[in-house]
């Protein structure tokens, strides 16, 4: 385990805490982070989570997380510790502004190992972490909570996942290597000529990824595609321009793809994330990805 970037402020509205750590060498590529939060100000945050490639488990010890996703017509999904599988539409997560959670990022793949359960049966949902695992995950989260620092919350989360690890299933690593061709070229692959690479026919891929991934590598490569475009209409580039590098038919698919997988539009969601955001600052999860964009100045529609 390699602990990085820490970051830390107190004021008079209280104080949060941020701490970013590579897990144990044995544990990657497919366990990506470990991320450990800390906030105490009182200050309510709401913010729009866009999909992404990883499975999310996040261990809180506090109180809960809301979580909407866009296009849900019923009351928020409040969860303490949870897991998310992967998604095609963002979700809306608030708190009150009292937190304390370990989030863990985990290739589909591997969530598939250590979680033992069909990917498909958590794709496009935020589920109670006992209601998937047990009581193992209860266990986990007390013995976690009870340690005085990051540090060793981190030391023993590599220890529990190298064990759970080596007694897993395996996967089938021709969907790992298909799911990192997607992820490597943007989503700009043939599906059918993908499938002929690994061997299998298109039924047969499709198959092993709701099992493994939880997604269609067709949905997988939409997700990704979209990660580009985020990246690039962040960067400055033109909607017109990202359209015809991402691979959309033109600017209006973009922007109706772009609605439809985050209830919002670029112009709106480039806004928002440029608005000032009072209490704890703007971070995506993951360097050189964007993964959210703060609330407070944007509406989402389903």
């Amino acid at each position: 385990m390699v602990v990085g970037v820490v970051r830390r402020l107190a004021d008079p509205d209280g104080a949060w805490e941020v701490v970013e750590a590579l897990p144990h060498r044995r544990l990657r590529p497919g366990v990506r982070s470990y991320r450990g939060t800390r906030l105490e100000n009182g200050l309510p945050r709401r913010r729009l989570e866009v999909p992404g490639a990883w499975v999310t488990v996040m261990l809180g010890f506090s109180e809960a997380v809301r979580l909407t996703p866009v296009g849900h017509t019923g009351p928020p999904i409040a969860l303490t510790s949870l897991v998310s599988g992967l998604q095609t539409r963002a979700a809306v997560g608030e708190h009150d502004g009292h937190l304390a959670t370990l989030e863990v990022a985990l290739a589909p793949w591997t969530a598939f190992r250590l979680l033992g359960v069909p990917m498909g049966e958590l794709s496009g949902r935020h589920l109670r972490l006992d209601d998937v695992v047990g009581a193992r995950a209860h266990r986990l989260g007390e013995a976690l909570r009870a340690l005085p620092s990051w540090r060793r919350r981190f030391a023993l989360l590599d220890a529990a996942l190298v064990a759970a690890l080596a007694g897993a299933r395996p996967h089938a690593p021709r969907v790992e290597w298909a799911w990192r061709r997607i992820a490597r070229n943007a989503g700009a692959v043939s599906i059918p000529r993908l499938a002929a690479e690994v061997g299998w026919s298109t039924r047969q891929l499709e198959k092993r990824f709701q099992e493994q991934i939880g997604l269609t590598p067709k949905e997988v490569a939409r997700v990704a595609r979209l990660g580009r475009a985020l990246r690039l209409l962040t960067d400055g580039y033109p909607p017109a321009h990202v359209a015809a590098v991402c691979g959309y038919y033109d600017q209006p698919h973009l922007n109706l793809d772009f609605r439809t997988m985050t209830g919002s539009n670029p112009r709106a969601f480039l806004a928002a994330r440029r608005s000032p955001v009072t209490g704890l600052p703007m971070a995506d999860r993951f360097a050189g990805q964007i993964t959210s964009a703060p609330m407070a100045h944007l509406a989402v529609s389903a």
